[in-house]
């Protein structure tokens, strides 16, 4: 009797293990599959679909059909941002965190060397020039555990395709691989192309612009093939090999629509048609064959079988370009958003996004809840299905999977932050070393050479016309005293007074 127990007791655990395992494997199985695909300088009106409560003139220039269908299928963000400059942003996606506390605040190349522009009156600090690292020790990084390290740890077979941008030349942060990428397909240190065309072999062996070959794609080398869509081939190539069974993440990170302006033909003469001028032109046809290639991944899902288990999220760096290098009236092109890239104006930050997230997010649904770049880390850990992952940093962003859902809104009393104690290139409105917060509906712009305050009220200004500082000073002090007391919280740096070699004041003490 011993004996027959023994081995009905042996029975009945191997079946409830096999069981378990069958279960695991099922949950396995339905953990969604999750395409981040993210634009590079693109504007917020770039694009067909109208992010606002009404179309404008840039909706009716630029053909984004794809887009549009995304918007069909899943959720559109009217109020979304990131941060005024390219670096800062992808270093707040991989970690969750704000700039002003990871100190990547300007765009990343060389070792060591801050890309900061010259200044009469200041000096800018120590900033993370070399960006992110996930080796600690890494001098002047911000270490941090990556989110696609979060994802592989957890299941996922991760893809980098396109621009990384995430660390400088001879870090561990150059390389996607070491991030927790299981494939990298032409990422590397540089933040633009040399070159958009196979012709041009995508600038590798042009004298003196090694730094700016984009890696890689020797395959399409004297092919008649435009940047973006060798990058689009070669991600859903790798989606091919990802193991059966397992979820796959597919950071899909377009060099474009980043200088230089390149026309894509496929689609350059219809703007052309149109009356835009050569650089327009180029510019409009870069951004339909970005579309192209979001349409290419819908396609490819739903000819796999995948697309309803299949997260999309869409969204774009920084604001559009405007102060040079485009055609017509320079700080123009985002209007009735003022400025563009570099600036704290809507013009820089302001972001199109959609998220499509099949039987979670209510087809065509609008929200115009606020969110922010750091917010994408723990809204994607928790689609995922990943339960207190163990990460080194504090993570600033706040997942938005209640908002997708439409459960529940964000919290109505928290404050969003920017921080650039740095200078851009570009000139133009709002381009300047600055911090910003917005609370509600109000906004505050602190420029730290002249310490000027900006006060907005955003829903009723939305191309921030008409300071309201001198009119409403305690809502100027208000919002000072907040983003002083976050700026201190994550011990942000602060330019610095050539003359005098003191720090800069906060904003509560300029007010």
């Amino acid at each position: 009797m011993k004996i027959k127990g023994l081995f009905v007791c042996t029975l009945l655990m191997s079946v409830l293990g096999s069981c378990t395992t069958v279960a695991e494997k099922k949950k396995e199985e339905n953990r969604p599959n999750i395409v981040m695909f993210l634009v590079d300088d693109m504007g917020w009106q770039d694009t067909s679909v109208p992010f606002w409560d009404r179309k404008t003139p840039f909706n009716d220039r630029y053909h984004t059909p794809n887009m549009e269908r995304l918007a069909i299928a899943g959720m559109k963000f009217t109020q979304a941002y990131a941060t005024p400059v390219c670096s800062p942003t992808r270093v707040s996606f991989l970690t969750g965190m704000n700039a002003a506390r990871h100190k990547v605040t300007n765009w990343t190349l060389r070792k060591n060397a801050s890309n900061d522009a010259k200044d009469d009156l200041l000096e800018f600090p120590q900033w993370n020039v070399n960006g992110l690292s996930p080796e600690e020790g890494t001098e002047r990084t911000v270490y941090a555990t990556p989110l696609p390290q979060v994802l592989q740890d957890n299941g996922y077979f991760t893809v980098h395709a396109g621009k990384a941008h995430f660390g400088a030349i001879g870090t561990p942060g150059e390389n996607p691989l070491n991030l927790g990428f299981n494939v990298n397909i032409a990422g590397h240190a540089a933040g633009a192309p040399e070159s958009y065309l196979g012709t041009e072999n995508f600038g590798n062996g042009k004298e003196g612009k090694a730094i700016w070959a984009v890696p890689g794609l020797e395959k399409y080398h004297g092919q008649d093939i435009f940047l973006t869509e060798a990058l689009t081939r070669e991600a859903l190539s790798s989606l091919d090999t990802v193991p059966e069974n397992k979820p796959f993440f597919l950071y899909m990170s377009h060099y474009a629509v980043h200088t230089p302006l390149y026309g894509d033909k496929r689609f350059m003469q219809k703007y052309i048609d149109m009356g835009l001028d050569e650089r327009e032109a180029k510019y409009a046809s870069m951004i339909e064959g970005m579309d192209k290639s979001l349409g290419d991944i819908m396609d490819y899902l739903e000819k796999t079988g995948k697309t309803d288990n299949t997260i999309i999220l869409f969204m774009s760096d920084n604001g559009g370009l405007s102060a040079h290098a485009r055609g017509g009236e320079p700080n123009t092109h985002n209007k009735p958003l003022a400025s563009g890239k570099g600036s704290m104006y809507e013009g820089g930050i302001r972001e199109p996004m959609l998220v499509s997230w099949p039987g979670k997010v209510r087809a065509g649904s609008v929200t115009d809840e606020k969110v922010i770049i750091e917010d994408f880390y723990p809204t994607i850990i928790e689609m995922a299905g990943i339960k207190n992952p163990e990460v080194i940093q504090k993570i600033d962003g706040i997942s938005f999977t209640s908002v997708l859902e439409e459960k529940e809104g964000l919290n109505k009393e928290r404050a969003f932050y920017w921080h650039y104690p740095n200078k851009w290139g570009g000139r133009g409105p709002g381009i300047g070393t600055a911090s910003a917060v917005r609370k509600g509906d109000w906004k505050l712009i602190y420029f730290y050479k002249d310490q000027s305050f900006e006060l907005y009220h955003i829903s009723e200004d939305i191309g921030e016309l008409n300071n309201l500082a001198e009119k409403n000073p305690e809502k100027a002090k208000e919002l000072a005293t907040l983003l002083s007391d976050y700026l201190r919280e994550v011990g942000a740096q602060l330019p610095i007074n050539k003359e005098t070699q003191e720090t800069m004041a906060y904003p509560d003490q300029g007010i």
